[in-house]
């Protein structure tokens, strides 16, 4: 599969900080149905207001689980690897970016959270 077609989408301004790495579908025996999950990885920019020279990349840490818009009728996980910094000098500093496409103490994107909402539905329902 063509990962560049999920791109289309996912939700906006995903891709500007990650990049794509796997997709599966796969079934969920809760729902009893096929759901898909994408896995993305956060690219290695440091954030702002930080210097390459002070910081170095020390890998992932771990994975978040995000669900999003269903599509064709099937669950969609978003599997988000957030990138982590270290202070060269100090070994004891970490940084991370901060990202808002997550509701605040969800785990729905905000435009599923916000659609739900909408609808007179409680997210909260479908945090799982």
């Amino acid at each position: 599969m063509n990962l560049d077609l999920l791109g289309v989408i996912l939700p906006q301004d995903l891709l500007l900080y990650f990049d794509i790495v796997d997709f599966k579908e796969l079934g969920d025996f809760s729902i009893k149905k096929d759901c898909f999950h994408i896995y993305l990885e956060e690219k290695n920019t440091l954030p702002k207001g930080y210097s390459k020279s002070d910081f170095e990349s020390k890998g992932f840490s771990s994975s978040k689980q995000v669900q999003d818009f269903p599509i064709r009728g099937k669950a969609v996980y978003l599997h988000i690897k957030s990138r982590r910094w270290r202070d060269k000098k100090t070994k004891s500093k970490e940084i991370r970016n901060d990202y808002s496409f997550i509701a605040e103490g969800s785990k729905l994107t905000v435009e599923l959270s916000a659609f739900l909402k909408g609808t007179g539905r409680d997210p909260r329902r479908y945090d799982k």
